[in-house]
């Protein structure tokens, strides 16, 4: 596509932009900005529990979600989850390692799909914080839904956790593709499920996150992460047709037009390290992109931030833009800078 559907003007600015219209200054909000950076998630997070005890607690989750709305006023809520909920409701036993991260089990490396018990209940409390999170939401906020995308939840379910270069994955892909491709099926099946029950409860718009597509070649990111996500997009999009979707396919670099493209995203999250210039230059004109200043800088803070602020905002003079990070706050990231960010955005925090 070439930028959202045509829909009347919307006093959400995010929404807005999403839907192809430009916003000066741009609307703003952070991934991951409900998480461990902000007290007031932790004295939660101290007194739920694990981190999977918050998820589906739905009103621990909702206040999670609006914690940084309160604070610094966001022009959109994302929810307060992980995309390893999907496996889980699929039947993998999911924990959370203090130190060390998630782990799946049984490994579908050595197991097989049919073998697991799906627990699609798994998603209702899920559904049930977009509810909470919608109803208090101010007026002009846009409420942000999110699965992970096929390729990346997969890495997961086969490996039983994250690595580096997803090699478990890749070498399943490669040596048995009609195995992995199963696997993929029904990932897409059940986001598409999913995505659809979250804008049934109130989201706004949805996001894709495919956090490890910058592990593969061409054509396996053809076959894998562009074919999953077109497949999920024209799924929702039959029952959703007014609900914009954001594509975020971290690390594919030179093949972010043919992501944009092949897959048919409303919207096209960028990281990092993609230059904005050469991205304004060759996505599809019209196309809102979201992004990409790296956490490092917003860490960083005083003349880097202000110069890489003003670099990204420069390299999108007449596109839709959403600012936000080139992928997720980190822990450590002074809530001072936040405040500052926003304020070079022409925003009051």
């Amino acid at each position: 596509m070439t930028g959202g559907p045509s829909e009347p003007k919307t006093d959400k600015p995010l929404l807005a932009v999403l839907r192809g219209e430009r916003r000066d200054p741009p609307p703003v909000w952070l991934m991951r900005q409900a998480g461990r950076y902000l007290s007031e998630y932790r004295a939660l997070r101290a007194e739920k529990g694990g981190f999977l005890d918050l998820v589906y607690d739905s009103e621990a989750a909702a206040e999670v979600t609006l914690q940084p709305i309160r604070r610094f006023g966001f022009n959109g809520a994302i929810l307060f989850s992980d995309i390893l909920i999907i496996p889980h409701a699929l039947g993998q036993d999911l924990q959370f390692v203090k130190g060390e991260g998630p782990r799946l089990s049984p490994i579908l490396a050595e197991h097989e799909l049919a073998e697991l018990t799906p627990d699609f209940t798994r998603f209702d409390p899920i559904y049930e914080t977009v509810r909470r999170v919608k109803a208090e939401l101010p007026a002009d906020v846009t409420m942000l839904g999110f699965a992970g995308s096929p390729w990346t939840v997969a890495t997961y379910m086969v490996a039983g956790e994250g690595s580096r270069d997803q090699a478990t994955a890749r070498r399943m892909a490669y040596g048995e593709p009609e195995r992995f491709g199963a696997l993929i099926d029904r990932l897409v099946e059940v986001s598409i499920e999913y995505l659809s029950g979250q804008i049934e409860a109130g989201a706004d718009a949805v996001q894709l996150f495919d956090s490890w597509a910058g592990s593969l070649s061409p054509a396996q990111f053809d076959r894998w992460v562009i074919a999953p996500n077109r497949a999920i997009v024209e799924g929702v999009r039959a029952r959703h047709p007014d609900t914009p979707i954001i594509g975020f396919p971290k690390g594919a670099g030179g093949k972010l037009t043919a992501y944009a493209e092949g897959t048919g995203v409303d919207a096209l999250g960028l990281d990092e390290t993609v230059d904005p210039v050469w991205a304004n230059d060759v996505l599809p004109k019209g196309l809102p992109v979201q992004g990409n200043l790296d956490p490092l800088a917003l860490i960083a803070g005083g003349t880097e931030l202000e110069q890489a602020v003003s670099a990204i905002r420069d390299a999108f003079p007449d596109r839709p833009h959403i600012f936000n990070l080139g992928h997720g706050i980190l822990p450590d990231t002074p809530v001072d800078h936040v405040r500052k960010l926003l304020g070079m955005l022409g925003r009051n925090a």
